[in-house]
């Protein structure tokens, strides 16, 4: 039993960096945990015969590696609605949803990110919504080569290991990642920095003008090309005017709403609930936001409450 505690404690040692690495790769919680725990099954069961062969990590990854490129086949692309259609008039909001298996959905910092502090900033860039949107645009082969060069921090010749092929096959592959992705647009939000003055400060206004639904201060905050979005509605909105002639209309619910601070994907986030007629609030939507140059760019709603907010440990309701 000694034994089998000692082996736990050490394939558990690597959950935290394991589900970040399938996140990136599958763009969802829920199905990078799945993975995770198929990655932990099939070590353990394999671990007898180990034997060291190879680094631990190493070993891991190319475990995690195998079990996301076998849940990538023949299986949509997940994305944003901002991928998938123009932006629409708040004439048209809400109409058509999509299944949760479209969408880039929110994990958890505490899930993904760990390290010094220079490690963490570039773990949170590597994990934004639109970061991990863009990767998905990716060939799932290139995918893991680029999250395993960039965001890992392996040699041309560790990945062509793991993926058993040769150093100038990665180094094409990593070519070819780059460039896709540097033709992609809307990848240029700021992470959230702990403890940054200005964006603490951003924060604080945008809490106390969306709870006292004040719009004049929240429309200081925003900017005037300011995107909302709603998983699992295809439509988004585009542009500050737009988003106030919603908050004037369909978002009209959202007055007397109460925020509370999550930490999700490297960016600010809030859980949002929306007053219950019977008493109390109850949840709306878990909120991602993206910060360019002082001001809120992008807000991005995901109303599937009753899995996301356990997800995030966040209370059913809210009594006042």
């Amino acid at each position: 039993m000694a034994v089998t505690a000692e082996v736990e404690q050490e394939l558990e040692g690597y959950r935290r960096e394991l589900t970040g690495y399938c996140y990136r790769m599958l763009g969802s919680a829920f199905e990078a945990e799945d993975a995770v725990q198929e990655t932990m099954i099939r070590a353990w069961r394999g671990h007898r015969g180990f034997e060291g062969r190879a680094a631990l990590r190493t070993w891991l990854y190319r475990i995690a590696t195998n079990v996301c490129l076998d849940a990538l086949k023949g299986r949509q692309k997940r994305a944003r609605p901002m991928d998938l259609t123009g932006p629409v008039p708040v004439a048209e909001a809400y109409g058509t949803q999509l299944p949760e298996v479209t969408w880039i959905g929110p994990v958890p910092d505490a899930w993904v990110l760990a390290g010094d502090p220079a490690e963490l900033a570039a773990q949170r860039e590597s994990v934004r919504l639109a970061f991990v949107a863009a990767l998905q645009r990716l060939a799932p082969r290139q995918r893991a080569v680029l999250i395993l060069r960039e965001v890992v921090g392996w040699s041309a010749a560790e990945v062509a290991e793991l993926l058993e092929t040769t150093v100038a096959s990665v180094n094409s592959a990593m070519q070819r990642a780059r460039s896709a992705l540097a033709a992609q647009p809307g990848t240029d939000t700021e992470p959230a920095a702990p403890l940054d003055p200005g964006q603490r400060e951003l924060l604080e206004k945008f809490v106390s003008a969306f709870e006292s639904f004040d719009l004049d201060r929240l429309a200081a905050l925003l900017h005037e090309d300011v995107v909302l979005s709603m998983p699992p509605f295809e439509m988004w909105l585009r542009g500050l005017d737009q988003y106030l002639l919603w908050l004037h209309g369909p978002g009209g619910g959202c007055r007397g709403s109460r925020l509370l601070p999550v930490s999700a994907n490297g960016a600010p986030a809030f859980a949002q609930y929306r007053p219950d007629p019977a008493g109390g609030f109850l949840p709306w939507a878990l909120q991602v936001l993206d910060v360019r140059d002082g001001r809120i760019t992008g807000l991005n709603n995901f109303l599937n409450t009753d899995a996301l907010f356990p997800l995030f440990g966040l209370p059913p309701r809210l009594d006042d």
